[in-house]
C-alpha cells in the first residue's frame, strides 16, 4: 500500500484502517504520524500487526484536541462499526441488581435485571445473577426479609417454610410491626452500601440502646444477627479492606488471551465474569484495558471506587483521564497489588488462565507453537519437523546420543532414536555431537531428515552442528541451537542460528516448544546412559568373583568405572573402596593376575 505520511498530521486522534472498503482496524494515538508510520517500518511485529499491514489498502485519520478524546471516540467507533482486528467484547443488555419494591408497606427484597440503576431502592449492578442470589440470601439470614411476591404476601394464613428456616421474619401474618421491619429494610440497604464492619458497629449500638430500655428480646434479636453477621464474614476468605474494587486479570498464552474480571464489595466476591479472546492481546495490553474497562462499565452506576488491573499499562493515566471525561467520576485505577488484594489477584489470575484451558487441547497447543515457531524463524511452510539431540555419560563411560522429533502433533516417539558413542568420543561432547548427526545424516534415506535441527549448547556447538551438514547436496535443515542464560536460569535462555541470535519472546509457545524439545531429548539421552550403565554393571567379569555381590561390583565401578581399572589396582587401592576388605582385596587382585 503506498502511503504519504507527510499527509498525516502530528496531532492526536483516531486512525482506520481498511480493506476493500471495510473497516478492519481502528486505533488512537497522542501523534497519528508516529503511530501510522510504526506500522510500516522494518522492526519486527506480532502477528496481528502483520496481518493488518497486509489486508490495508487505505487509511482514514481524524484529528482530535486531546489524547483522552481520541480514545473516547476509539471505544465508540469500535462499538459502532465492530472492526475484525479490535478487542470485542459482547455487551449485556441489562444487569442484575438487588430491588426493594418500597411501594408495599412491607417490601419485599428481589432480583431485578435493567441498564442501570432506575431509582435507589435498587442496588448493584452485581457481575452475575449468581452473586445477586447470593446477597439476597445473605440478607434473608440477617435480616429476615421477605421474597415472596405481594400476591403470595397477600394469601397467606401462617409462616412459609422461610420463617421455619429463619430466613423471614413472617410479616404476611404480622409476627412482626411495620415499623420494626422498615427498620429491618433500612439496616439491609446500609449493609449492601456500607462495610461490614460499619454495619456490625451500628448493630450493637442498636443492641446496647434496647438493653438500657430494658427491651431485652428485642435486644436479643440484633445479638443473633450480629452473630449471624460475624458468621457470614467469616465465611468469606478475602480482606474486608476491599471495599469497592474491581480486580481485572489478563493472561496470554498459546496465541489467545483469557481475562477474569472479579467484583469485590465488602470484602466479599458479589460475581465473576470471563472472557476469551484469539490473540496474545497483551502485546497492546494499553487497548486491551481500555476496550475492557469501557466495555464492562456502560454506565456511571456500576464503577466502583478502585479498579486494580494485574498488569500495568504504558498509559494508565490516559484510561484514567478518559474514564473521568467519560463517566464524570474520579476513579483510583492501578496495577499496585498489595497484601489486601493478592489472593484475589491470585485466583484472578487462575480463572483467566482456565478460560484459555477450557477452549483448547493437547493437539491445540502444538499445532499453535508450531505456527508460532515458523512465524519467527521466518519459515515458508504450513507445517514442520524439529529434531532434537543430546549426549550423556557417566565419567566418560556408557556415552550414549538422543534424537527426539516433534511435529504438530506433539512428541512422535516411534521416531525417537539412541546412539551408541564409540569410546574414542567418549566424554567428549562436541566429538560425540559431530558423529552423532553424520550418523543421522547417513539414515536420511530410511528416515527423511526433519526441518529444523535444535541441539544444547553456545556457538561451538553450532558451528560444529553446521559442519556436519555442510557436505549435503540437499537442502539443508535449519540448525539452530539453545544457549543457557546467566546462572542456567531459563527466562535468561536465547536461541541461536548461523545469521545469530534469534529474537523471540521468552513466554511465546515458539520459544515453550523448543525448550521442551531440549528437555526432552536431554531426559532421553540421561535414561538410557543410566540403563546403559545398568547393564555394565549388571554383567562384567565381577561376577565371577567370590565375596562380590551387586552392592560391592557397583561401588567398584563407581570409584575406577572401568573393568580395565580395577585389573589394574593394587591391594592397598582396592582397599580404598568402601565395604572392600583386605582379604577381598587380594581374592579380586588375585583373580585378574593369575
Amino acid at each position: 500500500m503506498a502511503l504519504d505520511l507527510k499527509q498525516v498530521p502530528n496531532t492526536p486522534g483516531i486512525y482506520k484502517f481498511f480493506s476493500k472498503n471495510k473497516i478492519i482496524y481502528i486505533g488512537k494515538a497522542k501523534d497519528l504520524r508516529k503511530r501510522v508510520s510504526s506500522y510500516f517500518g522494518k522492526s519486527f511485529k506480532d502477528r496481528k500487526t502483520q496481518q493488518i499491514k497486509i489486508l490495508t489498502d487505505h487509511i482514514e485519520t481524524f484529528s482530535t484536541i486531546t489524547e483522552a478524546e481520541a480514545l473516547l471516540l476509539e471505544q465508540s467507533l469500535i462499538k459502532e462499526n465492530l472492526p475484525r482486528f479490535n478487542i470485542l467484547l459482547r455487551d449485556d443488555k441489562t444487569y442484575p441488581y438487588v430491588h426493594f419494591s418500597m411501594d408495599h408497606k412491607y417490601p419485599s427484597i428481589s432480583m431485578r435485571r435493567s441498564k442501570q440503576a432506575v431509582s435507589k431502592n435498587f442496588f448493584g449492578p452485581f457481575i452475575s445473577a449468581q452473586a445477586v442470589k447470593a446477597t439476597i440470601k445473605d440478607l434473608q439470614k440477617i435480616y429476615l426479609i421477605r421474597n415472596c411476591s405481594d400476591t403470595t404476601f397477600n394469601n397467606r394464613s401462617r409462616p412459609c417454610i422461610e420463617h421455619q428456616m429463619q430466613r423471614c421474619s413472617a410479616p404476611c401474618v404480622n409476627l412482626i410491626s411495620e415499623v420494626s421491619y422498615q427498620g429491618d429494610i433500612v439496616s439491609s440497604q446500609h449493609y449492601l452500601s456500607s462495610s461490614g464492619k460499619k454495619t456490625k458497629s451500628l448493630m450493637t449500638a442498636q443492641m446496647h440502646m434496647l438493653a438500657d430500655k430494658q427491651e431485652y428480646e428485642r435486644a436479643q434479636e440484633i445479638k443473633k444477627r450480629i452473630q449471624s453477621l460475624d458468621l457470614l464474614q467469616q465465611e468469606q476468605s478475602f480482606n474486608s479492606a476491599l471495599i469497592s474494587v474491581d480486580f481485572f486479570a489478563c493472561v496470554s498464552k498459546l496465541n489467545r488471551t483469557g481475562i477474569c474480571i472479579l467484583s469485590v464489595r465488602n470484602g466479599k466476591i458479589r460475581g465473576t465474569k470471563t472472557h476469551y479472546l484469539k490473540g496474545n492481546q497483551l502485546h497492546d495490553a494499553d487497548s486491551l484495558f481500555q476496550s475492557l474497562i469501557f466495555s464492562y462499565y456502560q454506565n456511571s452506576f456500576s464503577l466502583p471506587k478502585k479498579i486494580i488491573l494485574n498488569i500495568k499499562p504504558c498509559n494508565l493515566s490516559l484510561i484514567k483521564q478518559a474514564v473521568k471525561l467519560k463517566f464524570g467520576k474520579q476513579i483510583s485505577i492501578s496495577a499496585n497489588i498489595n497484601s489486601n488484594i493478592r489472593k484475589v489477584a491470585k485466583l484472578g489470575k487462575l480463572n483467566a488462565n482456565q478460560v484459555i484451558e477450557n477452549r483448547i487441547n493437547q493437539a491445540d497447543k502444538y499445532s499453535f507453537a508450531i505456527k508460532d515457531l515458523i512465524l519467527y524463524l521466518g519459515l515458508k511452510r504450513k507445517n514442520i519437523t524439529i529434531e532434537g539431540f543430546d549426549t550423556s555419560h557417566h565419567g566418560g563411560k556408557n556415552a550414549v546420543a538422543s534424537a527426539v522429533r516433534f511435529s504438530s502433533h506433539g512428541p512422535e516417539k516411534n521416531n525417537y532414536r539412541l546412539f551408541n558413542i564409540p569410546d574414542e568420543f567418549s566424554g567428549n561432547d562436541i566429538g560425540s555431537m559431530r558423529h552423532v548427526l553424520e550418523r543421522r545424516i547417513n539414515k536420511k534415506s530410511i528416515n527423511p531428515l526433519p526441518d529444523i535441527i535444535l541441539i544444547d549448547g553456545g556457538k561451538l556447538q553450532l558451528e560444529v552442528a553446521l559442519s556436519a551438514f555442510s557436505n549435503l547436496d540437499k537442502k539443508l535443515p535449519m540448525v539452530i541451537s539453545i544457549v543457557k542464560g546467566s546462572k542456567r536460569v531459563r527466562s535468561t535462555e536465547t536461541i541461536l542460528s548461523k545469521d545469530g541470535v534469534i529474537e523471540m519472546p521468552k513466554d511465546s509457545p515458539g520459544f515453550l516448544l523448543l525448550q521442551q524439545i531440549r528437555d526432552e531429548s536431554h531426559r532421553f539421552a540421561i535414561t538410557s546412559n543410566r540403563r546403559k550403565e545398568n547393564k555394565t554393571i549388571k554383567k562384567s567379569s565381577l561376577d565371577d568373583i567370590c565375596g562380590v555381590g551387586p552392592q560391592k561390583k557397583k561401588s567398584l565401578m563407581n570409584y575406577f568405572k572401568s573393568i580395565k581399572s580395577i585389573k589394574r589396582a593394587s591391594i592397598e587401592d582396592l582397599c580404598k573402596v568402601s565395604g572392600i576388605s583386605i582379604k577381598l582385596a587380594k581374592e579380586i587382585n588375585l583373580f585378574y593376575t593369575s
